[in-house]
């Protein structure tokens, strides 16, 4: 026989309760039957009773699915968290506490940021603030506080999927970029509450990247378009100063050098191409992907000592050269690692699903991928490009994009918010002077989930 856990009066509740239920459900014979067998008189319940408990079974029923569901989330990462903590060593764990230099993500993601209503394309961080802003599908760039994990507002505008964002500009004054398969690139001010303070117009398809270019003046962007073009834009007109002529298909993405003086750009014509950025002459093609190249990076000085291991050299470049090495993500499920003569080094395997976007550890050890296949994979240099982790199901669906947390802004009187402008996917890293001071262990990741999440230590 079950043993009765109710008070007497949990058990009147729980009988009006389920009185109310098949009443409502025109159930009269089961009511009337439910009252005879508990011997409960006419007095019991009345219709105005029937009214008020009407619909509070199926509240408290939904409310325990719901409870239950959370419990199983928790003791999930629970589990995850003690498996860590059971493998972590004394070393292993003072290490973490004071080497930003190798960090890693883990699962799980410290925010899950729930908004945009179709896939999330581009994330980019402020420069300074604790702000992140993604693009999405549905025509929206949202402003998010990726400290807290809350949205702040909702910039409307493109009347197209936004492709992608970034934050950049005149260095004393911060803009976001966006860009959209409706043609055009907008400016917006975030000093002014985003307002929409221009829109550049001038390619003849889709724009798919968007980058500010690092300069003392921050003074001019780049985007690129399925229109076969890349183009060089000036921020405070709005006017398009050259236009880049080269690939034979659509450029998916483009991103300029640390110091501004190079562009990098690829796409469905399964090439990468290195531009210079003051006259657009054509350096180098990189050949060798077997389908579309999704993404390309420029790899930062504090990766040089592996990299150049990797070509073979005895001595890495200097570390004032901003453009030695490459990396490039394909629809072939392969990351390519290349000097930036055109030289091959490595081919990195192990996605199952074409590779969409690529980030460099700001420490230098580590190459970090993103992929339809759900995961975020980290690329130990040091060994080889070997797999050192990986995330598996860092989202519900294919992920689209990853970006890091620019690094901590030290005060400089000489430099004033010059470095803020390089945030142009440096993917996190600083400038020469101090290449590992104030690295942030924060990345973000968008997917066609539609969500956007927060890793951080």
């Amino acid at each position: 026989m079950a043993t009765i856990v109710l008070t007497p009066r949990q058990k009147d509740e729980l009988h009006k309760s389920i009185l109310a239920f098949l009443s409502a459900n025109g159930l009269s014979d089961t009511c009337a039957s439910f009252k005879e067998e508990l011997n409960l008189g006419p007095d019991f319940v009345d219709d105005a009773t029937l009214k008020k408990y009407e619909g509070l079974l199926e509240k408290k029923w939904t409310s325990v699915v719901r409870l239950q569901k959370k419990i199983m989330e928790l003791e999930s990462r629970n589990l995850a968290l003690q498996s860590e903590l059971d493998s972590a060593t004394p070393t292993s764990l003072a290490r973490r506490n004071v080497d930003p230099t190798t960090w890693l993500p883990r699962a799980p993601a410290r925010h899950n940021l729930v908004g945009h209503r179709a896939p999330v394309t581009s994330v980019a961080f402020h420069p300074v603030f604790s702000v992140l802003a993604s693009g999405a599908e549905d025509s929206t760039i949202k402003i998010w506080d990726w400290e807290l994990g809350e949205l702040e507002r909702t910039l409307k505008g493109h009347t197209k999927p936004v492709y992608d964002v970034d934050f950049g500009g005149p260095k004393n004054g911060i803009l976001l970029a966006s860009c959209s398969s409706d043609l055009t690139i907008k400016l917006w001010d975030p000093s002014n509450e985003y307002k929409n303070i221009r829109t550049l117009t001038g390619h003849d398809h889709s724009v798919s990247a968007v980058r500010f270019i690092p300069s003392a003046s921050g003074q001019n962007l780049v985007s690129a378009s399925r229109d076969k073009t890349l183009k060089v834009w000036e921020v405070a007109t709005g006017y398009c100063v050259r236009t880049i002529q080269g690939h034979a298909d659509w450029i998916r993405d483009v991103v300029p050098s640390f110091d501004g003086r190079w562009l990098l750009s690829a796409g469905n014509d399964q090439t990468a191409r290195l531009w210079d950025a003051s006259n657009s002459d054509h350096k180098a093609t990189l050949v060798g992907h077997e389908h579309v190249i999704e993404c390309c990076v420029f790899a930062p000085p504090s990766t040089y000592p592996y990299l150049a291991a990797m070509a073979g050299l005895k001595k890495p470049p200097s570390s004032n050269s901003y453009a030695e090495y490459i990396a490039t993500g394909s629809r072939d499920k392969t990351i390519r690692l290349w000097d930036t003569r055109g030289t091959q080094l490595k081919v990195l395997t192990g996605h199952d699903n074409w590779v969409r976007a690529l980030v460099f550890h700001p420490g230098g050890k580590y190459l970090f991928s993103v992929s339809d296949d759900k995961s975020i994979r980290c690329w130990d240099l040091q060994q080889d490009g070997r797999c050192a982790k990986t995330i598996d199901d860092a989202h519900g669906h294919f992920v689209n994009c990853i970006r890091w947390a620019p690094p901590q802004i030290k005060e400089d009187p000489q430099q004033g918010a010059e470095s803020p402008a390089a945030n142009g996917r440096t993917n996190g890293t600083t400038r020469k002077e101090d290449p590992l001071s104030g690295i942030r262990c924060v990345i973000a990741t968008g997917s066609v989930d539609a969500n956007v999440k927060v890793w951080a230590s």
